[in-house]
């Protein structure tokens, strides 16, 4: 029996169908060459805009499709149904930091900076990351301080998607160092001409090799109030902490069609490698593993679709977004490990798309708050329940 995700309709499937033609057309047969060059094109960023990509849960009156979660996980979804093209960083872009304008920033803000995402015209990265802070968001060092009408950036950030390309940075940053974590506020720094604003190296990965990741650098770097986050500072770590569960599910969505489009390469892979006179197929210890990797798939596929109902609902919680991001991630590489061992030592070269999603994968336990940051997040659940 085909298993259909039950919150997807008729127009969601035409949408999937138009995105990935897009993708098989304008961005599949690029990414050899955008990993050997370190990020995909920025010209790809205005097709991506001018085909509705972008920003698709944005509201039509801010530039963008007017969609909600389903409509991005559509669309996250068919760019990890080929034959791998991780390094497109548009979670990054439409589902996250376009998020923060829209949750969190002023008319103003929106009407300023959302319809140029929208359009491709502006690529939008968060620097949250620095050197030493890892997943310790209170302990970053990066400062943001008043000097008559202008705030005065100062600090480093690294580990940043998106770095080399973005035209706007939402720095997190301490706008009263003596309050901690209640000191933090978000500020967008535009980055064209912006003095005292650097990038550094774009950073050399095992993996997503063609997902520009970067240094960033902020020297006196002065921006007006109106480049605040909502206005008010010191609602930083409020805002973060909020958002985080909608990152956590969209890598948790990632994770899941990864493990699917895995397990199809692998069985099209088995089925035609002939060992001992019959396909890899036929042997039972194949057919055993992947039916262990079937069932795996299956279960993460129901499990992120009951997170995304819940989501669109507004009714999903912060320790189930974790439950969903560490056990899927976790589950995405021991899935791809299996396929991988399963093509033998064609599985170890670069060319086979199998390789390049066991190098991507391992990230996934890493950023959006690390596996051990979110079994400590649910088990702090544990007495509430």
């Amino acid at each position: 029996m085909t298993y259909h995700s039950t919150w997807m309709n008729d127009e969601l499937r035409m949408l999937g169908d138009e995105i990935g033609k897009f993708y098989r057309t304008e961005m599949f047969p690029h990414e050899a060459r955008w990993q050997e060059q370190g990020h995909v094109d920025r010209a790809f960023w205005n097709k991506a805009g001018e085909a509705g990509i972008l920003c698709a849960s944005i509201p039509e009156e801010y530039g963008g499709a007017g969609g909600d979660f389903r409509h991005e996980a559509v669309i996250l979804t068919e760019q990890h149904r080929g034959s791998g093209a991780s390094g497109f960083g548009n979670s990054v872009h439409s589902q996250i930091c376009a998020h923060y304008f829209l949750d969190y920033g002023t008319e103003e803000q929106k009407k300023r900076w959302l319809p140029r995402m929208a359009s491709g015209e502006a690529v939008c990265a968060i620097a949250m990351t620095e050197p030493g802070t890892g997943s310790d968001l209170q302990s970053i060092k990066t400062t943001a301080l008043l000097d008559g009408n202008e705030y005065v950036i100062n600090g480093s950030k690294t580990f940043i998607s998106n770095g080399q390309l973005a035209d706007l940075v939402i720095v997190v940053c301490k706008t009263d160092p003596s309050q901690g974590g209640k000191g933090i506020s978000l500020i967008v720094v535009e980055t064209e001409n912006q003095e005292g604003f650097a990038r550094g190296r774009n950073l050399d990965k095992i993996g997503l090799k063609s997902q520009d990741t970067s240094e960033l650098f902020f020297d006196n770097v002065r921006v007006g109030p109106e480049n605040l986050l909502g206005g008010v500072e010191g609602q930083g770590f409020k805002q973060l902490m909020t958002a985080l569960p909608r990152e956590r599910l969209i890598l948790a969505v990632g994770g899941a069609a990864v493990m699917e489009t895995a397990l199809q390469v692998t069985i099209d892979y088995t089925a035609n490698r002939q060992v001992f006179g019959k396909s890899l197929l036929e042997m039972q210890n194949t057919r055993f593993k992947l039916a262990e990797a079937k069932t795996i798939a299956h279960v993460a596929r129901v499990f992120v679709d009951n997170c995304i109902e819940r989501f669109v609902q507004g009714t999903l919680d912060a320790s189930t977004a974790s439950m969903a991001k560490w056990w899927v991630s976790q589950m995405q590489c021991d899935v791809i490990d299996e396929c991988l061992q399963l093509h033998g030592g064609y599985g170890y070269m670069s060319e086979y798309p199998i390789a390049q999603m066991y190098a991507d994968a391992r990230v996934q336990k890493i950023y959006g708050g690390s596996n051990e940051i979110m079994k400590e997040l649910i088990a702090r659940s544990l007495v509430a329940s």
